[in-house]
């Protein structure tokens, strides 16, 4: 049976909750992932993905319209936008279990943890469609 460990993107980028959305910004500037972790004292706390930075900075941003109010948006911190309490597997679950809460629920990823949440990695519906790809015959 297939478990999460062996789906999961293991190398993950994170991100504190005073961090400015400036930060968060020049990471998915520079990357071709959507989803950040959110970890305070060493522990998962929440999940940002690039829709919810897009969603919190102003439109003008990096136009000729752009305002100082604008440019203000990067200063805003993590905390302000991250999804809280997010919903996580271990790594030992299934893909089932995976699938079950991709179609459960409106979320694009899900933070694996171990048993101190601690975060070991993460899984996207992505992940699940690529070892479906490498197994088709």
């Amino acid at each position: 049976m297939t478990t999460i460990s062996q789906l999961m993107t293991s190398k993950v980028v994170t991100v504190g909750l005073d961090d400015s959305l400036k930060i968060v910004k020049e990471i998915f500037d520079h990357v071709h992932f959507h989803h950040l972790l959110v970890i305070e004292h060493g522990k998962l706390f929440g999940v940002i993905s690039d829709r919810d930075l897009f969603k919190a900075l102003s439109p003008a941003l990096g136009t000729k319209f752009e305002t100082p109010k604008d440019t203000a948006t990067l200063n805003k911190k993590v905390h302000q936008i991250v999804t809280r309490k997010p919903i996580t597997l271990m790594p030992h679950a299934t893909m089932k279990d995976a699938i079950r809460i991709f179609n459960q629920h409106p979320i694009s990823c899900i933070p694996i943890v171990n048993e101190h949440n601690e975060a070991v990695g993460i899984l996207s519906w992505r992940d699940i469609f690529k070892y479906f790809y490498r197994n088709l015959k």
